[in-house]
């Protein structure tokens, strides 16, 4: 049987996902032929309701591909509504603060567990009864816990949310950070690279997982996977044929004198 995205993260090896954001069926045919570990369901910014999100998730992890859902916002409730619908990962958007990064432990580590119980278990003034606990692990093995840092206030946070027992990883929104920097997409500047060579350098000394998610330029991926990057989330399947077809057909444009050089509408960032 082959390793849960969660042991091969904890083994030190890669795992690779794009963004998917169609919700045909025979999309996933094509995904599957790519070599992915994981696919990326972003509810966050995609227009996507629960039936369709329990349909994806269903449908790539019976493909052998592990659902990853970013969620809305940073709420235990619609974690275990991710969870529900199949995803083996919740990501946090947009974390900086050491409870919410507790909540989305509790989501993901503890369930069903909820209410008084959960948060006295969190916050270390109960403990699990040894079949509870055993019950629950069960239960929730596999299940993989990562949050967002998008923001200066969480890179100031890092060691208080990284600390939180039960984190399994970071992920990097560079679009986010670097409006929030005051460098909009500005990728190459030096203090937003020094910003995320600290968050996996950090992440990977405390024996997390760590990724960053570009839409675009695959070299962007190398480039932080040898800073210790190694959760690769590469680009979306919107993004990738919007990039095939407008190179194919600037081909075929070109070769019977058509071509007429289109306005840049290249940010696909999500």
């Amino acid at each position: 049987m082959a390793d849960t995205i969660l042991q091969k993260l904890r083994k030190n090896e890669n795992i690779y996902g794009t963004c998917i954001l169609s919700t045909s069926p025979i999309w996933s045919k094509a995904v599957k032929g790519a070599g992915l570990d994981f696919v990326f369901i972003d509810t966050e910014h995609i227009p996507m309701d629960r039936t369709e999100l329990t349909f994806l998730c269903q449908v790539y992890a019976a493909m052998g591909i592990s659902p990853i859902v970013r969620i809305p916002s940073p709420n235990p409730y619609l974690a275990c509504m991710a969870k529900d619908a199949g995803a083996v990962g919740v990501l946090g958007p947009y974390i900086e603060e050491e409870e919410q990064v507790k909540d989305l432990v509790g989501a993901t580590k503890y369930r069903p567990l909820k209410g008084a119980r959960l948060q006295n278990i969190l916050s270390g003034t109960e403990e699990l009864e040894p079949e509870l606990s055993a019950y629950l692990n069960t239960y929730n093995e596999g299940s993989l816990c990562l949050i967002n840092i998008e923001s200066t206030v969480a890179i100031a946070n890092l060691d208080v949310l990284m600390n939180v027992p039960g984190l399994d990883g970071v992920i990097i929104g560079p679009h986010d950070l670097s409006i929030n920097m005051g460098l909009p997409e500005q990728y190459e500047h030096p203090d937003f690279e020094r910003a995320v060579k600290e968050i996996i350098r950090k992440a990977r000394s405390k024996g997390l997982a760590a990724g960053i998610h570009f839409p675009s330029n695959p070299d962007r991926q190398v480039k932080w996977m040898q800073e210790g990057a190694n959760i690769v989330l590469h680009s979306s399947d919107m993004f990738l044929f919007a990039q095939k077809l407008k190179e194919d057909m600037n081909t075929i444009k070109s070769s019977v004198g058509d071509y007429r050089k289109p306005a840049d509408h290249s940010d696909l960032t999500i």
